[in-house]
C-alpha cells in the first residue's frame, strides 16, 4: 500500500510540473518599447490635451473673495467653448534622455522629450533648482483625469536630486519645479503653524520619458505622460554628500540630471566599489583624499578649485594632482 501511495504521488506531481510548463509557454513578454517611438506618440497626446483643455486663469487674473490659488483643469466644449487652451499659456523645454537611464539596452541616446509647464501665479521667493529639496503641495494625475498621487492639504519636502533618479519616474517633476519660484519668508503663527506668502502656483505636463516610461504602477499603466499641479512654498539648498560643493555645482555637463555625472567610474568600476555620482561621491576622483580636502571655501562662502598640477583639470577632479 505505501509503495501504491508513492507510485501515486510521484504521478501526479509531474502531471502538476507538466501543466506548470504547458502554462508558462503560453507566457509572451513583451519587450520594452522605444523610446523614440515612445516620445513621439507622447508628443501627440499631450499636444491635443493643451489644445483641448484650459485652467482657471480668470481666477487667477481676479481672485475672487476666499479663492484658493488652485489650479483647475477642465474640457474646453459647452459654457466653456470660448476659454483659451494650455497650448497658448504654456511654455516649454527639452530634455533629452537615453536608454540607459532606465536600465534598457536599445542603446538609444540624447531623445529629445518635451514638456510643458504654466505659471498660474509667481512666487516671489527663490529660484529652485533640480538640485534642491523643496516643501511643496502637489497633486499628480493622468491625461484623462484620474488622480494618482498627492499631498494637497499638507505640504511635504521632497529632495528633488533623489526623486530624478529613473526608478523613481519623476524626471519630469524636478525639471517642471525648477521653473518656479517659492514664496516668501514664512511667518509664524501663534499656534506653531506658519504661512506663507505669495508662493509660486504652477503645472507640468511631461511624457512617459519623463516619468515612469515602461514601468507600470499601481495606478499608472506604462508609457503614460503625467500632469503634476504644485504649490511650491519654501527651498533648502542641498550638498548630499557634505562635501562643501552644492550639489547643483556637481551637475558637471549642465544637462540637469545628476545621475551621470560620475568622474571617478572607472575606480569605482575596478575597485568593484558601488557607483556613485558626484553629488553622492566625498571623494569625487578617486584619489583616496576627500573631495573637501582639495577645494578651499572661504568665510562667505565662496568656493575655490585649486589645480596643483596646471594642467586644466581642478584637483578634486584629477587623480593626478
Amino acid at each position: 500500500m505505501g509503495m501504491t501511495r508513492i507510485f501515486l504521488l510521484i504521478i501526479i506531481t509531474g502531471f502538476l510540473w507538466s501543466c506548470k510548463n504547458d502554462d508558462d509557454s503560453d507566457i509572451v513578454v513583451v519587450p520594452p518599447r522605444l523610446l523614440s517611438e515612445v516620445a513621439v506618440e507622447n508628443e501627440a497626446e499631450i499636444r491635443l490635451y493643451l489644445q483641448t483643455h484650459f485652467y482657471n486663469y480668470e481666477d487667477f487674473e481676479n481672485p475672487p473673495a476666499n479663492f484658493d490659488y488652485r489650479i483647475k483643469l477642465d474640457t474646453i466644449a459647452g459654457d466653456n467653448s470660448g476659454k483659451i487652451p494650455l497650448v497658448d499659456q504654456v511654455q516649454s523645454k527639452i530634455v533629452t534622455r537615453s536608454s540607459n537611464h532606465f536600465a534598457l539596452d536599445a542603446g538609444e541616446e540624447d531623445v529629445q522629450h518635451t514638456y510643458y509647464y504654466l505659471s498660474a501665479r509667481d512666487g516671489i521667493g527663490e529660484t529652485v533648482s533640480v538640485a534642491d529639496s523643496i516643501y511643496v503641495r502637489y497633486e499628480g494625475s493622468l491625461l484623462n483625469g484620474q488622480v494618482f498621487d498627492g499631498a494637497i492639504h499638507s505640504p511635504v519636502w521632497f529632495d528633488l536630486a533623489r526623486i530624478q533618479a529613473p526608478q523613481q519616474g519623476a524626471r519630469g517633476f524636478t525639471e517642471g519645479a525648477s521653473n518656479f519660484l517659492t514664496g516668501g519668508t514664512p511667518i509664524i503663527n501663534d499656534d506653531g503653524t506658519f504661512d506663507v506668502e505669495g508662493y509660486g502656483v504652477g503645472l507640468v505636463i511631461f511624457p512617459s520619458g519623463l516619468g515612469y516610461f515602461n514601468s507600470t504602477q499601481t495606478t499608472i499603466p506604462a508609457y503614460s505622460p503625467l500632469i503634476f499641479k504644485m504649490d511650491v512654498f519654501a527651498m533648502n539648498s542641498t550638498d548630499h554628500d557634505g562635501d562643501g560643493i552644492p550639489s547643483i555645482e556637481e551637475d558637471l555637463d549642465g544637462d540637469g540630471y545628476l545621475y551621470n555625472d560620475n568622474t571617478d567610474q572607472d575606480y569605482e568600476d575596478a575597485n568593484r566599489f558601488q557607483r556613485a555620482a558626484n553629488f553622492l561621491d566625498t571623494d569625487d576622483d578617486g584619489d583616496t583624499i576627500l573631495t573637501r580636502e582639495e577645494i578651499i571655501i572661504d568665510a562667505e562662502g565662496n568656493i575655490t578649485f585649486p589645480d596643483s598640477d596646471g594642467d586644466g583639470a581642478p584637483d578634486y577632479l584629477d587623480p593626478d594632482s
